[in-house]
């Protein structure tokens, strides 16, 4: 018996190791604890009362200067709220009016763009496009992944499971039946159809505004999404310890900066 014969012998008997080592780095791995993130926001928002609120995700709306997306739409007889969400670890540091959070990750510190003010260009769209009142709409900021808050935050940034609380809490009928109907085949209609050209048009239109961005903050901003670049560190492999730029939304975008 040769050298082969025992390798496949070995092989016969533990096949089913090596697909088992591939789940367990598919659930260690940033990917998919990003994407078990997303589904549990939208999981979460789709236990609302179906007769009162309606989720529409990913909505990519056409702007004066381009497009803009955002991760969750609910619209319901209480009011529209515009949910964007964070995948991110580390403590975070913010407040409402300032420009730019902190995440720090053990003793690495990172500023990041205020969501709150990322969100407001989604709010002022939907507002515009839709016809209606700013009290009528309501931004939510949702962070998932291991993250703590460190200082005091606004109501409406919260974790995961702290959203359904935050939008049941308005109880007061803003809209028809009639109205609450239009507004979702409203939306429906003016959101830009899924695909690769609604994408590339949204990247371009990124990339046209991220050279003003950076010049006027301190902040590197993602050439794919317009999210702010973080500084990451590579863990394991032959660049182990180099520095680099990510993109804050990662998984959702992979955009990667080398260091200049």
């Amino acid at each position: 018996m040769d050298i082969f014969d025992v390798l496949f012998n070995v092989l016969e008997q533990v096949w089913y190791v090596v697909p088992l080592l591939i789940i367990l780095s598919i659930f260690k791995s940033r990917w998919f604890k990003g994407v078990f993130g997303e589904f549990l926001v939208n999981h979460l928002l789709l236990k609302l009362p179906k007769s009162d609120y309606t989720l529409i995700k990913d909505v990519t709306l056409p702007t004066e200067d381009g497009t803009t997306q955002i991760d969750h739409v609910v619209v319901s007889k209480f009011g529209i709220f515009v949910v964007e969400t964070k995948n991110m670890k580390g403590w975070i540091f913010g407040s409402a009016r300032q420009k730019q959070w902190t995440q720090k990750i053990y003793r690495h510190s990172s500023k990041f763009q205020n969501p709150l003010h990322q969100n407001y260009k989604h709010v002022k769209t939907l507002e515009s496009l839709l016809g209606c009142s700013g009290e009528q709409l309501h931004s939510v900021i949702v962070f998932i992944g291991e993250s703590t808050f460190k200082t005091e935050m606004p109501p409406n940034v919260t974790y995961a499971r702290g959203c359904i609380r935050y939008i049941q809490q308005f109880d007061e009928v803003v809209f028809s039946d009639d109205e609450y109907s239009r507004l979702i085949e409203s939306l429906n209609q003016i959101k830009l159809k899924r695909g690769i050209a609604t994408n590339l048009k949204h990247r371009k239109h990124v990339r046209k505004i991220v050279a003003d961005k950076e010049s006027k903050e301190s902040i590197k901003v993602c050439p794919r999404c317009g999210s702010a670049m973080l500084m990451r560190e590579t863990k394991r492999g032959e660049n182990k310890g180099k520095q680099f730029w990510g993109c804050s939304t990662f998984p959702k975008c992979r955009m990667v900066k080398q260091l200049s």
